[in-house]
């Protein structure tokens, strides 16, 4: 199993969920989040449980200087990166802040890449590794500028994998649906009303669990739960007009 796996958006959510599976692999951590109170917690729940070593690494990634920090302690030398960092914006993007939308887009794509780029030197020199991209399944339908950044994680991944697995570095992009987390929260969406049927509901440690699998196996896209790998193969095929209109309910 890994040593130490790097992950951001660690301090709730699929990032916190990812520490824990990690952590009960036996790989140290260093955890990377705006909040590092949160963090704090989220490493002493983690360290009282296993016997891992949790770094604790507050950063907000749309800010160069932190940014940079966190690229300089990729660069040093890791086993596992998981970007994971993220937020959402309403559909509505005429309506959407433009500024919002720049920093929407840095974060879900160039921080990731940034970060997958400072990873992988070291990587490629000990000749192992894994980059996990948490991606979603909104990154193969049309639905909004979260959907297109998305989609950007989502080919990136399938390339690099191309590119890197027979050099011992496996790249994988992790597309869940809607998983409950506090995402939707941070949205203004309180539990209940996302729009979102019950049906369509995935649990954290699921979507962790069968990513990490996937991961492990080196493929370069894994979407948890038959009924989203059925919706992205569906999507395929059906007119862009159809699909738009399905993935636009919920939120």
């Amino acid at each position: 199993m890994a040593r130490t796996a790097v992950i951001t958006g660690a301090s709730s959510g699929l990032g916190a969920e990812f520490a824990r599976q990690l952590a009960a692999r036996g790989a140290d951590l260093v955890l990377v989040a705006r909040d590092e109170a949160a963090l704090a917690a989220v490493a002493a729940e983690i360290e009282e449980r296993y016997p891992v070593a949790v770094e604790v690494l507050p950063a907000d990634l749309l800010d160069p200087g932190a940014l940079a920090a966190v690229e300089a302690r990729l660069a040093g030398g890791v086993d596992v990166l998981v970007n994971n960092a993220g937020f959402g914006l309403d559909l509505a993007f005429e309506r959407n802040d433009v500024e919002a939308e720049v920093r929407h887009l840095r974060l879900h794509v160039e921080a990731a890449m940034r970060l997958a780029h400072a990873a992988l030197p070291s990587m490629l020199a000990r000749g192992s590794g894994r980059i996990v991209n948490v991606a979603s399944v909104a990154g193969f339908v049309p639905r909004g500028t979260y959907g297109a950044a998305k989609g950007w994680l989502i080919s990136f991944s399938r390339w690099a994998n191309v590119a890197y697995r027979p050099r011992g570095v496996t790249v994988t992009a992790v597309c869940p649906g809607f998983v409950h987390t506090n995402f939707h929260e941070r949205l203004g969406l309180p539990p209940g009303q996302e729009g979102v049927p019950d049906r369509m509901w995935l649990d954290a440690a699921t979507v962790v669990r069968e990513g990490l699998r996937d991961a492990a196996r080196g493929r370069s896209v894994s979407v948890p739960s038959w009924r989203y790998k059925a919706l992205v193969a569906a999507s395929r095929l059906l007119p862009d007009a159809l699909v738009v209109r399905a993935a636009s309910r919920g939120r």
